[in-house]
């Protein structure tokens, strides 16, 4: 077990598992001047990562794979998915090194993907399409998911204790395909108003590149958020340890239908989900401030994205979350008068020690967002007594994902089963439960490059062990990818 001291300039280009890091950095490094920021990696270098980021998403797909999949150690899986309640469940996505499909991870990955292409997919060049195919791998599935049965949401395809028993490849899964779903009895507004922003965003990816494919995405996304929003409760109450403690709602669910009716008002400008979120928003805390964004907890992300409705239109009413935003990126901002957020001794924002890079790859996606508003309405951010400019988000975003170079020198033993254990084109035989540990507890390399994923991260101390299993650290995860989809793809525009 290999264990680093790093700077996040240097994580974080390693954590995109295809970049390099060097030990001659020292945590100071991370603060680099001016001068040196302006002879950094030029936008061809990000545009590179980006390509490498989106390559990570074909590496987690499920289901029947399409001639044009680019990762080659991957083959078809689960095509099976959904059979145990007579329903097609096939595709979607392995949310993290498992081989489990969770549907309110899922539906954030998939939000957080089609908010990345919707503000910066101008940015994206020539892997716009890559992105949107990013996109609808995980819009596809939730279409499904949402219209097999009325009244009725599928969340989840496997069973997580029996999937934790055993490390074995996708293609070679013999554990049960167990079926999971809320409904009107066993209801889910978590997860379901997830699923309807989900869709939501989606539909305006491809509202004009394939609008009958949009249109079906917003119907649908109206009808399971009307589900979410009639039948409340927490899916964690309905489906108990099937959920916890893998992917609780510890939030709650007034956040996400605050989200999920947000983005339905994005999609379709109607009053009435502006009328929702203005009565709504009051209700059991959901606007509150809050300080962490991630598959859990929605509220600031929902703030930002409701900011640009007040910062463009001016709207009665919104001007709140724009108060809120502020206090969020105000947070993040050393030596604001709120600031709270804490940081390594190299610089690297640190919310806990499990899976810590979410956080910074989707405070990432709101700083720069949120810039954006800014420009659009030449406003700033208030913090107290002082402001701050756009560029000022900006510059903090890129601390947080500023890449040293491109090399060999990266992650070697990822928490990932796939990845871990040879391709069945290099090993085709059938590959047990059980007899996948040997590579699991192997200290040689894994067997398959998992290109641009990036995985939990360093401790509060920027150390890092290149440890199988060490999965706090070592585990990607498509909900740490996609925001940071959406910054790639603005520092690829810019010099």
């Amino acid at each position: 077990m290999a264990t680093l001291h790093l700077c996040p300039l240097i994580m974080f280009s390693m954590l995109l598992y295809s970049l390099a890091f060097s030990s001659a950095f020292t945590p100071q490094d991370y603060y680099f001047s001016s001068a040196q920021e302006k002879s950094g990696f030029s936008p061809q270098d990000y545009s590179s990562a980006l390509e490498k980021s989106l390559l990570f998403f074909e590496g987690q797909r499920s289901g029947k794979l399409p001639p044009n999949q680019r990762v080659k150690w991957r083959a078809d899986s689960g095509l099976s998915d959904g059979s145990a309640a007579n329903v097609n469940l096939v595709g979607g996505y392995y949310d993290a090194g498992d081989n489990l499909k969770f549907g309110l991870p899922m539906a954030f990955t998939t939000t957080l993907l089609a908010w990345s292409v919707i503000e910066f997919g101008s940015s994206m060049q020539n892997q716009l399409e890559n992105a949107r195919a990013a996109v609808r791998w995980g819009s596809d599935y939730l279409l499904k998911a949402a219209t097999a049965t009325p009244d009725t949401l599928y969340v989840q395809v496997g069973n997580p204790y029996h999937d934790h028993s055993c490390w074995e490849r996708p293609e070679d899964m013999d554990t049960s395909r167990d079926v999971y779903k809320v409904s009107s009895s066993n209801p889910g507004s978590d997860v379901a108003a997830e699923t309807a922003a989900a869709l939501a965003a989606s539909s305006i990816v491809f509202k004009q590149s394939d609008p009958s494919y949009s249109e079906k995405l917003l119907q649908t996304a109206i009808k399971v958020f009307q589900f979410a929003d009639k039948y409340r409760g927490s899916y964690s109450g309905s489906l108990s340890s099937v959920v916890c403690p893998f992917y609780c709602s510890y939030s709650g669910f007034q956040d996400e239908l605050l989200w999920g009716a947000s983005w339905i008002y994005q999609a379709t400008q109607n009053p009435t989900y502006l009328s929702y979120i203005q009565y709504n928003g009051h209700v059991e805390g959901a606007d509150d401030d809050d300080y962490s964004f991630s598959w859990d907890d929605k509220r600031p992300g929902t703030k930002i994205l409701l900011s640009k409705n007040f910062l463009e239109t001016g709207i009665e009413g919104l001007e709140l979350y724009k108060t809120h935003s502020d206090n969020y990126i105000c947070s993040l901002i050393p030596g604001s008068p709120n600031f709270q957020a804490q940081y390594t001794p190299g610089g690297l924002l640190y919310k806990g020690q499990g899976s810590n890079l979410q956080y910074v790859t989707a405070s990432s996606l709101l700083l720069l967002t949120y810039a954006k508003y800014l420009d659009t309405s030449h406003g700033v951010a208030h913090c107290g007594s002082a402001t701050f400019a756009a560029d000022k988000l900006r510059a903090l975003a890129k601390q947080q994902s500023y890449m040293v170079g491109f090399g060999n020198n990266y992650p070697q033993k990822v928490h990932h089963r796939g990845s871990s254990l040879p391709s069945v084109y290099a090993k085709p035989g059938h590959i047990s439960c059980g007899d996948g540990f040997q590579y699991f507890y192997s200290s040689s390399p894994n067997q398959n490059i998992h290109v641009g994923a990036i995985v939990g991260g360093p401790d509060n101390n920027d150390n890092f062990n290149d440890d199988r299993n060490n999965y706090q650290q070592s585990e990607p995860a498509t909900y740490i990818n996609a925001p940071f989809v959406g910054a790639l793809a603005y520092f690829s525009s810019t010099t």
